[in-house]
């Protein structure tokens, strides 16, 4: 099967579709209809399919059927069992405060998710701000840090690094990114923290009061449905799925067809939404299924006309410069776009096929190629709402909370100020060898710390003024 540039055009109708439509006076009230998104990715996904199927096999859509219904049932257990978990109080919204909420989920991530751990600190975090008039960059690096840059530490923190455990990395390689992992996320937390005090400094004084004065203790409410979610870690760790390799080639045996694991995720989430503190879920959490529903619609039109996409990539990948620093660019920049999960394993597959003989490996790719892979596909899922699936979730919740959050575009103009500054920062001092290459890192760094005491210096000027 051998396709041609335009083959992509069906998934770049469907990412100018969730761009452009909600921004368009005559559309956006149309689109924010469930059945119109999944009309649109019907309409573009379906035909793209049925394409697909006669010119490569049914094999081709079969495996992005499997990796839909995979993706979607991690997302949708994750989202059940926190919405049923509620850390009760109000304690005051300061910059210091916000900023523990989100250096804590961004530490949880690696282990409970970016999906778990986004859903579990945004409402919280929402209501501890919900006297506070700016609200939407505390959204936008909740984005940016809990539910993409902190996962980076173990395979079950982001779903391309559980590709990359299942293809045969070891558990525990992905702590060799911890320097990574702290350097990113340090200079977000600066940066927010600078962000967040300029802006608290312009909060009207009646609404600071509000907050100081309505202050409860810390608390957990659903407490159960911690249990839950170590059911679901554990199956993800260790419970198989259907096996869509083993399938396509013909060689299947009746376990390969059953998805053990999605079946145990999803009777968790059956057991917590059953059994779990209806208080904590609905009065507290005021839980529904509106985010999980508009991500579950949309990326049903993503998975099926991406299925071109990604195998037009394979078809390029002889003629693309590889190294470390376009592994990172390719991968980075194709998981902001795409899912990142299958972007990743593009790119894993790729570079196995490159890896020179005698360098040092893990599981048979160059590990120095493995590491920006992984930093790429991890860190820039962040860059767009449809990198990685938590994003369009935080968004949503927001929304239902009255967070009245950028568009499409609006989001990529804010991840390119804040969080691309930062990932090229990190390529030039970790990743790039040439000195210069390091320098300009330093560069960047000091950029971004003397924009963060800028900040600082005119918050405490509005301070003084409102004094």
């Amino acid at each position: 099967m051998h396709l041609q540039w335009w083959s992509v055009l069906p998934f770049a109708a469907m990412l100018a579709c969730i761009a452009v439509l909600p921004l368009v006076p005559a559309t956006s009230h149309w689109w924010e209809r469930r059945s119109s998104q999944l009309g649109i990715a019907l309409v573009l996904g379906i035909p793209v399919a049925v394409w697909m199927w006669i010119a490569g096999g049914w094999e081709v859509v079969f495996a992005s059927v499997v990796e839909y219904g995979q993706f979607i049932a991690l997302l949708l257990a994750l989202f059940v069992v926190s919405g049923g978990i509620f850390l009760k109080g109000d304690i005051q919204a300061t910059p210091r405060n916000n900023t523990l909420f989100l250096a804590v989920g961004g530490s949880l991530a690696s282990f409970i998710g970016t999906t778990g751990a986004a859903m579990l600190l945004i409402r919280p975090l929402l209501n501890t701000n919900s006297e506070r008039r700016y609200r939407v960059h505390t959204v936008l690096f909740t984005i940016f840090i809990v539910a993409n840059c902190g996962g980076l530490l173990t395979p079950l923190g982001d779903p391309p690094l559980f590709l990359g455990f299942l293809r045969g990395v070891p558990f525990t390689w992905t702590f060799t990114l911890a320097r990574e992992w702290a350097f990113v996320n340090a200079l977000l937390l600066a940066s927010y923290y600078a962000l967040d005090r300029y802006y608290y400094a312009q909060e009207p004084a009646a609404a600071v009061r509000q907050d100081r004065d309505q202050i409860v203790p810390l608390g957990l409410r659903g407490a159960s449905n911690l249990v839950w979610f170590v059911v679901i870690i554990a199956a993800v760790a260790f419970a198989p799925s259907i096996d869509a390799e083993a399938i396509e080639e013909g060689h299947a045996v009746l376990t390969d067809w059953v998805p053990v694991r999605e079946i145990i995720m999803l009777a968790a989430a059956y057991c917590s939404y059953r059994f779990g503190d209806r208080r904590a879920r609905f009065e507290d959490n005021q839980f529904e299924w509106g985010p999980i529903a508009e991500v579950a619609t949309l990326f049903i039109g993503i998975f099926l006309t991406m299925i071109p996409a990604l195998h037009y990539l394979d078809e390029v990948a002889g003629s693309l410069p590889l190294n470390e620093i376009t592994f990172f660019i390719f991968t980075g920049g194709l998981s902001s776009m795409l899912d990142n999960a299958p972007t990743y394993v593009t790119f894993f597959e790729m570079a196995g096929q490159v890896t020179p003989a005698g360098v040092p490996t893990v599981a048979g790719v160059a590990e120095t190629y493995l590491i920006p892979i992984s930093l790429g596909a991890v860190l820039c899922g962040a860059i767009t709402y449809i990198g990685n699936g938590p994003n369009f979730m935080v968004k949503s919740v927001a929304e239902s909370r009255g967070v009245e959050m950028p568009s499409f575009g609006g989001y990529m103009v804010r991840s390119f100020t804040y969080l691309v500054p930062v990932l090229a920062a990190m390529v030039c001092l970790f990743i790039a060898e040439p000195v210069w290459a390091k320098a300009l890192g330093g560069v960047i760094v000091l950029a971004l710390l003397a924009n963060d005491a800028r900040l600082v210096v005119q918050a405490r000027r509005l301070a003084l003024q409102d004094a």
